[in-house]
């Protein structure tokens, strides 16, 4: 009996909604487009945040980065056309590192070398860096062809070289340079195997002007004898010469939970020797994994918020457009009341009308939301994932919204004497 009861005033609800088929469907979207922003933007954030955390994975997260860098011009030099400048991170500082520091399972080096990455007829100011055959454990690079560099490499060294894949994509789009020999600076090196690209963070932006910002490895040993500790970098006329011993060192650690203790060793290390000069910078992954886990929490509830405001936007459409039917049927309220409706039977007859504008626009917004990230992929390439919660709350929300905006007009309608409410024209 109770459910024949509610299924005829759900009929008579949906009737009432079909009279006006124009505004209904205004009112609708109202809901269908907060839906489907709350999907949509919790799908982008999670996207973004997820391809963030992995490209930081990629630098290992159980590693601890030193870097060096140059400090600021100083005004008092004026405008001298050349000029020496000292600064980063030091061979004393890679002994102190190796010899003292507990909880290590590897430290490698890493030296940029400045000089033009030229192949046959294509040339490009690709980065050069002198390390060891360890860099590629430690920092989980992956070969896409040939190999990394070797012990024997380093041992005779030998004049071999690993690029990056946007570097050999530049140099040979059409062919494998597996085996052939590049130019770097005024020294021929041989290609023995290509890598994987990789995250770049703080001092490994591209430089003005430079085709391509990839990387070639030679062997450490090998840029010691031939490149010295100095280095001239052309500007505008100007040179700069640059005397840097490491430009980066990965400190490898054994258990996650000693990366901080590592970190802050690091950080007085180079805090002591190094004085008030700030000529470096510690990276810890680690540290910017759990930064962008609570970015990540940040970000989804600002989007969240921002979506949640049209969703609050489309429940006000509708107590809005509801008020305006009740003063409409003032006198089909009064009639019902005259033949015998209880005022809980008005309340039913007007929630339902209020959740089925919500919850078909929340079956409609759920159905975009779902859409809208496969778009953002498709045409903006953008990685977005939506979780099973996504939907399942965006739909609650909006039928949440139905009940809520629809509690007043409803009990408007019902607290209206049926005698004034039959003599309204």
């Amino acid at each position: 009996m109770i459910a024949g009861g509610l299924w005829r005033t759900v009929r008579t609800g949906m009737k009432s909604l079909a009279l006006h088929k124009l505004r209904s469907l205004l009112t609708t979207l109202g809901v269908l487009f907060g839906t489907s922003s709350v999907i949509s933007m919790l799908a982008i954030g999670e996207g973004a945040s997820y391809e963030a955390q992995e490209q930081i994975k990629l630098l290992g997260s159980q590693n601890v980065i030193l870097r060096s860098v140059k400090p600021l011009d100083d005004p008092n030099q004026g405008n001298q056309r050349s000029r020496v400048v000292t600064y980063g991170l030091t061979d004393e500082d890679l002994e102190r590192i190796e010899e003292t520091f507990p909880g290590t399972s590897g430290v490698v080096p890493v030296r940029e070398i400045v000089g033009e990455v030229r192949y046959l007829d294509r040339a490009t100011d690709a980065r050069v860096l002198a390390t060891r055959p360890e860099h590629q454990t430690l920092t989980g690079r992956l070969v896409v062809e040939g190999r990394f560099l070797t012990s024997e490499d380093e041992r005779t060294l030998n004049n071999v070289c690993v690029l990056g894949t946007e570097v050999a994509r530049f140099l040979a789009p059409l062919e494998s340079l597996l085996g052939k020999r590049i130019k770097i600076g005024s020294d021929y090196y041989t290609v023995v195997g290509t890598l994987a690209p990789r995250l770049r963070l703080s001092e490994d932006r591209p430089t003005a002007g430079s085709d391509v910002t990839g990387e070639v490895f030679i062997p450490f040993e090998t840029a010691r004898k031939w490149y010295g500790r100095l280095q001239v970098r052309m500007r505008a006329g100007s040179f700069d010469m640059e005397e840097v011993d490491l430009h980066e060192i990965v400190v490898a650690v054994d258990r996650p939970e000693n990366v901080p203790v590592v970190a802050d060793a690091s950080r007085e290390m180079l805090r002591r020797f190094h004085g008030q000069k700030k000529d470096y910078e510690v990276v810890v992954p680690l540290e910017l994994l759990a930064r962008a886990e609570e970015t990540k929490r940040i970000f989804n509830v600002v989007l969240g918020s921002i979506a949640g405001i049209s969703l609050l936007v489309g429940g006000i459409g509708i107590m809005n457009v509801m008020l305006a039917t009740v003063t409409e049927r003032t006198r089909e309220i009064g009639i019902r009341r005259a033949l015998g409706a209880r005022k809980r039977h008005i309340v039913t007859q007007f929630l339902v009308e209020t959740v089925c504008l919500s919850i078909g626009g929340g079956t409609l917004g759920v159905a975009l939301g779902l859409l809208i990230p496969l778009l953002v992929e498709r045409f903006a390439d953008l990685v977005t994932i939506v979780t099973p919660a996504a939907p399942l709350l965006a739909f609650a929300i909006s039928a949440g919204v139905g009940v809520l905006f629809g509690l007043y007009p409803a009990w408007r309608a019902a607290e209206m004497d049926p005698v004034e409410a039959l003599r309204h024209e």
